[in-house]
């Protein structure tokens, strides 16, 4: 299984042009300033969450655009390569720009007591671990995942990543752009309640996160006495059905007798699903010496096809 590599030191990447990026700030929120709902997106550094070093908020009011606010930040942390290869930011673009603490102010602004979207749960989890790392406090806002909200919407599509969902709806779109990736899970949220009827308030309210009971097990099949639990996906879903007939026993959560993590396709955290809470109890587990393995649904679709045709 592939995994990111650690940050080693200022990675000194160029790439062949620097991103586009805004400087110019949105002026503090006051309360004239009514919206629905607010967008964040943010890019990291390294493989450290807090290393915060680009940020996008979106502003939405009656399905329309009604502010946006980016800038670079100098996450006083490292670059990777493996980072500064998805989004195209190094350390010399950030050289002067001001740190999270010193924002801190302004995206609370924003964010604070209002409704805000994110994709996945990555951007709650690095903005969190920001506060923390910088010493500000903790940023109160009604958090709402737009991946749970296009799952919910568009059941049928293969994939809910960012960049699949804005290709379906027809949303322009620079992927691992902050303002720009924003602005589509913001399009996600508008689409959506135009799509369903569903009000903003309604998706607020909890669903069951993990489905219905689980499918029974196959007495036989390539997985058999296996007890996996699914990272990305709902243990009476389609992955679900399939882990079971290949005779695993799908689990609710990741414990001490998991032997196996399955990432679904979908991978709602995208390329950070290394960040999810699931990930990483699987990872501890492991490092206390248990026999559990954390592996990609494709990766084992392909392994068990090669055992299914060499049987």
């Amino acid at each position: 299984m592939m995994l990111l590599p650690a940050a080693h030191g200022h990675d000194m990447f160029r790439p062949m042009s620097v991103p586009s990026v805004p400087i110019a700030c949105s002026p503090p929120r006051s309360d004239a300033l009514d919206v629905d709902f607010v967008v964040v997106d943010v890019e990291t550094s390294c493989s450290r969450v807090s290393s915060i070093c680009q940020i996008g908020i979106v502003g939405f009011k009656d399905g329309q655009e009604a502010f946006g606010y980016e800038t670079l930040i100098d996450p006083c942390d490292e670059f990777s390569s493996f980072n500064t290869r998805i989004h195209g930011i190094c350390a010399d673009h950030v050289a002067g720009k001001p740190t999270f603490f010193d924002v801190h102010g302004l995206v609370d602004g924003h964010l604070s007591g209002r409704i805000t979207v994110a994709h996945s749960s990555f951007d709650k989890g690095a903005l969190a671990a920001a506060c923390r790392v910088h010493d500000r406090l903790p940023i109160e806002t009604k958090w709402l995942d737009s991946v749970r909200v296009a799952k919910r919407a568009w059941p049928q599509l293969p994939s809910h990543r960012l960049n699949v969902l804005s290709r379906f709806l027809g949303v322009k779109h620079k992927h691992h752009d902050a303002l720009s990736d924003a602005r589509a899970a913001g399009m996600v949220i508008v689409r959506a309640i135009d799509h369903t009827g569903i009000a903003l308030a309604d998706w607020l309210k909890p669903t069951n996160q993990r489905g219905g009971p689980a499918p029974k097990a196959a007495a036989e099949g390539p997985l058999r006495g296996e007890r996996i639990a699914i990272l990305g996906a709902p243990r009476d879903g389609a992955l679900a059905q399939w882990l079971a007939a290949a005779g695993g026993r799908v689990l609710a959560a990741v414990g001490s007798s998991s032997t196996m993590l399955v990432v679904s396709a979908d991978q709602p955290y995208g390329r950070f699903y290394h960040a999810s809470p699931a990930y990483r109890r699987a990872a501890e587990l492991r490092e206390s010496g248990c026999a559990i393995e954390i592996v990609l649904e494709s990766e084992l679709r392909e392994r068990i096809g090669l055992a299914t045709a060499d049987a």
